[in-house]
């Protein structure tokens, strides 16, 4: 392949991969001094309009994002030919493909690395998108700076545009890479959400920690991998990969966030979280308390559509929910992104705050977001389900239960020391509809002591057992 010697405003240097879909190339900015990767559409799909917009689909979500975790677009372009192009940050460290075709990582520094790439993924779920393709090759590295020479940030790379591309264009092959995509993607008429990511992770696990080089072939229901660990990962790691592979996604933790926090209770089975701890591999990355109910539910209507505000009363509902505000406050939502039923379709949630489209991403707006899983419910009681969401950065407080609207919840507050100073996660059963309640709060920093109480008590469920 011959390399243009310009694209746009870029001087081409070198060729940096070629996938399925595109070409990637090192650019140099000489007015910024800087080096860029710029990714062109392949110039076999540069007349297929539905694929030209996935590509361009893909820089815009990463743009929108804009998250310390994932690779970043600066801009997007067009070729002379038509072919669009976008320029990205350029990970100046390479793959984790790269840096494994010399060797295995020492055992402890793989163990904290998949943590890192869990926590990264977990960005793009509480996002409501799910990657589809997560191997090596897209686990990216990038030095800080010149301050921080030895500090690298680890990077979430190409956005499961195969796995999209496949879908629009009416493509039989495999959308995704054998040997990490989940048995579903196989079947062209299954649905795909964050546990086909948690597979993902699962095996990218498996490569990074076992004793014997992962299998590639496809899984098979009933089978658990027979798992032979490095010396130096705790044995409990067995059992946490074991489970994110799983045949079936019902097996699997419902989504990244869940894993790494299962990663991080098997890697050291009796955390004491303390202010001021040093956190392990940080490698220049952003993750403070990180909000795991947004990690865990995405929230995806408008106001009007399947939820419906009515400021008169203070009230909003969507689905079965409904919930009072807190004066001042607004809500959205409709589903819990990650959680499906036995039906198949997603669990109901919503999101209220001053500003609930904020929230996600502003550790200053308070909040919260509240869920209801009839299929949680069957695998775990409420203690559990919140042992499952630990904020590793902050301390929690004795766990407490309250009676409110008839449900007797579990709460535990976490005090942190950066991001959102007070983290409150409440989980109950709801005895008419046998499923769980779970209701993540970020309080104001004002806000008087019964807050918290008073926010659950406004809870309500309604309608028959699903």
């Amino acid at each position: 392949m011959t390399a243009p010697q310009r694209i746009g405003p870029y001087a081409i240097e070198r060729l940096l991969g070629v996938g399925s879909f595109a070409t990637v190339w090192l650019g140099y900015d000489a007015v910024l001094d800087a080096r860029v990767a710029i990714k062109v559409l392949a110039e076999n799909w540069s007349h297929d309009l539905r694929v030209r917009e996935r590509f361009l689909d893909e820089a815009r979500l990463l743009r929108r994002l804009e998250h310390e975790r994932l690779i970043r677009v600066h801009t997007v372009g067009e070729l002379p030919d038509g072919r669009p192009y976008a320029v990205l940050a350029w990970a100046d460290g390479g793959s984790l493909r790269d840096r494994l075709a010399t060797g295995d990582l020492p055992a402890p520094a793989a163990l904290r690395l998949l943590g890192e790439v869990c926590a990264g993924v977990a960005v793009l779920h509480r996002h409501g998108v799910v990657h589809r393709d997560l191997t090596p090759g897209n686990v990216l590295f990038r030095s800080a700076g010149p301050d921080d020479p030895d500090v690298e940030q680890v990077l979430i790379a190409d956005l499961g545009l195969a796995k999209a591309l496949a879908a629009a264009s009416g493509l039989t092959a495999r959308a995704g890479t054998p040997g990490y995509m989940a048995p579903e993607q196989d079947d062209p008429g299954a649905v795909v959400d964050t546990r086909a990511d948690v597979y993902g992770l699962g095996r990218l696990g498996i490569r990074l920690l076992a004793a014997d080089p992962p299998d590639a072939r496809p899984p098979r229901p009933g089978l658990a991998p027979d798992l032979r660990l490095r010396a130096g990962v705790p044995p409990a790691v067995a059992a946490v990969l074991a489970r994110a592979t799983a045949y079936h996604p019902a097996d699997r933790y419902p989504d990244a966030a869940v894993l790494r926090a299962a990663l991080t209770r098997a890697s050291d089975p009796s955390p004491s979280p303390r202010p001021g701890a040093r956190r392990p591999y940080r490698l220049r990355l952003a993750g403070a308390a990180v909000v795991s109910a947004v990690a865990v539910g995405a929230v995806g209507a408008e106001p009007g559509g399947a939820g419906s505000g009515r400021p008169g009363d203070g009230t909003y509902t969507a689905g079965p929910l409904t919930v009072a505000l807190p004066a001042g406050w607004s809500a959205v939502g409709a589903t819990w992104a990650g959680q499906y039923g036995a039906d198949g379709d997603p669990e109901p949630a919503l999101v209220m705050s001053p500003q609930p489209r904020r929230w996600a991403a502003d550790p200053r707006m308070p909040g919260a977001f509240v869920g209801l899983s009839a299929t949680t419910a069957a695998r775990t009681t409420p203690a559990g389900f919140l042992a499952e969401r630990t904020h590793g950065d902050c301390a929690p407080a004795p766990a407490r239960t309250t009676r409110q609207a008839g449900v007797e919840w579990t709460v535990v507050a976490y005090r942190c020391e950066r991001d959102r100073p007070s983290i409150v996660e409440s989980a109950g059963l709801h005895p008419a509809r046998h499923a769980l309640v779970y209701v993540q709060i970020a309080p104001p920093t004002d806000s008087r002591p019964d807050f918290v109480d008073t926010l659950l008590a406004g809870v309500r469920v309604t309608g028959p057992p699903r």
